[in-house]
């Protein structure tokens, strides 16, 4: 027999784990390497790192209000919703799950692919097993695959389970990425303090290395270096994604007018302050500068890290060749457990847009064990035909501009919505309002401009326009056929 509504289950700490472990993947672990490419300075690179955590902090407080005031299954696919109609609102569920959230899921389980190969070559991405020239077919896609419908199998037997699940995982990398920390800068106090990484800090510069190999390294500043930190922030900011996926479980959590708002100012900020003591880590440890063909890690430098590796490089100074194999485990358990957090509240967003007839209608249905089994389900196929695909990174490139394009929308809503319902029940009021919303709007708008006009990220940012703005047909064609 099948239920019909959610229940409310999940914990403040339930809550908090599916911000932080949601937030936390491989990220963290690999941008550094590009992000100190674009600044060349230990200076901007932590600011950087700072701003983002202090943008998503403001973001999170931000939906605060809006969790509090419409804690429904769907979360921020509701609040556009509410605050400018249906149209929004499917645009934004569109590009959820067409390319953000299932996007997502793709890449993280490849990356878990990736880093099990460190210990099983023979589930390589780069291991072709089936070649039908259109398509070719790895055993690392096959292995990302699975992962994803043994994590959807496993979400489809309870929210209890899912909720062990990710706190287990997200307790585990929490305390592995703290230990690295405390290790590492305690070797770095030791004798590895990279002195030469905070001499002229604040000296930016841009680094290219030409098909040749050569690398030229051209100092900037001025509203140049402005530029180069936007672009540069798009790696720290969205290693710092998907703290908003909490919202779309609201339904299920005890006390929402206090526990969600809660739970993202938690997890936020705990992820923020760990990312920006990582760098800090890295910097202590490796020196920033260095060269793709140096020979070990000291003259690789963070900036040409063995294939971005640059948690992996720092490692390898304390414990040695074992670094790899320590890190790939740590990274497979970040990445299985930000799956997790990822696929559960997924399907409540596709859950709530079904509900109001703007998805697959079997996507409404509850299994025995109260979830929406049936979203899961759909989810699983279309993250799986993304992993076959290939495409999956590319397409998170082109939905960066998207991502923070509705993040801005929803924020806004902030400012709306106290003019259309000014009676509305508010929980949680923002802090600093309205300043603390109209900075983050200011901000990520900025940043968004920025990507906008940057020659490097251009190719990026336009298709992402495109993919949102291709839900407004296809609203209008769900409508016809809602009417027919």
């Amino acid at each position: 027999m099948e239920n019909n509504t959610l229940k409310q289950t999940l914990s403040l700490f339930d809550a908090t784990m599916i911000v932080a472990g949601s937030m936390i993947g491989s990220g963290i672990f690999i941008v550094s390497a590009s992000m100190s490419q674009q600044l060349g300075s230990s200076g901007y690179l932590l600011l950087a790192w700072v701003v983002s955590a202090v943008i998503t902090l403001m973001a999170a407080l931000s939906y605060g209000e809006l969790a509090g005031m419409m804690p429904k299954a769907g979360g921020q696919y509701v609040y556009l919703k509410e605050a400018y109609g249906p149209r929004v609102g499917f645009m934004y569920g569109w590009t959820v799950f067409t390319v953000i959230q299932t996007g997502t899921i793709a890449a993280v389980a490849v990356a878990f692919a990736k880093y099990t190969a460190v210990f099983i070559p023979a589930v390589s991405t780069t291991n072709i097993i089936l070649d039908l020239g259109f398509l070719k077919v790895s055993a690392g896609q096959l292995l990302a695959i699975a992962t994803i419908v043994i994590i959807t199998y496993i979400n489809s037997r309870g929210v209890q389970t899912g909720k062990m699940l990710q706190g287990i995982f997200t307790s585990a990398k929490l305390i592995a990425l703290l230990l690295l920390i405390i290790v590492g800068l305690i070797v770095a106090f030791n004798g590895h303090f990279i002195r030469e990484n905070f001499q002229n800090m604040w000296n930016a510069s841009a680094t290219t290395v030409s098909d040749k190999g050569e690398v030229s390294t051209i100092p900037i500043s001025g509203m140049t270096l402005v530029a180069a930190m936007g672009v540069a922030m798009v790696g720290s900011l969205f290693s710092s994604d998907a703290w908003n996926n909490v919202t779309f479980i609201s339904a299920e959590i005890k006390k929402p007018g206090r526990n969600i708002p809660l739970a993202l100012l938690f997890g936020t900020l705990i992820v923020g302050v760990l990312y920006i003591l990582a760098n800090i880590t890295y910097l202590c440890i490796l020196p920033l500068h260095g060269t793709p063909s140096g020979t070990g890690v000291m003259q690789q430098g963070i900036q040409y890290a063995k294939d971005e590796r640059v948690a992996t490089a720092a490692v390898s100074i304390i414990l040695g060749n074992a670094a790899t194999y320590v890190m790939a485990a740590l990274i497979m358990v970040s990445t299985f457990g930000c799956n997790n957090g990822i696929i559960l509240s997924g399907s409540r967003l596709y859950y709530a847009m079904a509900q109001d007839g703007l998805f697959f209608k079997q996507a409404t249905q509850l299994n025995a064990k109260g979830v929406p089994a049936k979203s899961l389900i759909i989810q699983c196929i279309w993250a799986s035909v993304l992993c076959l695909s290939g495409k999956y990174n590319q397409l998170l490139d082109y939905v960066i501009i998207a991502s923070l394009l509705f993040y801005i929308f929803t924020i806004a809503g902030i400012f709306i919505l106290r003019k259309k319902q000014p009676n509305a029940e508010r929980p949680y009021k923002v802090f600093a309002y309205p300043v603390l919303p109209a900075l983050y709007i200011i901000t990520a708008l900025a940043i968004s401009i920025d990507l906008l006009i940057d020659k490097s990220t251009q190719n990026n940012t336009w298709p992402g326009i495109i993919i949102v703005l291709l839900g407004l047909p296809v609203y209008y064609i769900v409508k016809k056929k809602e009417k027919a």
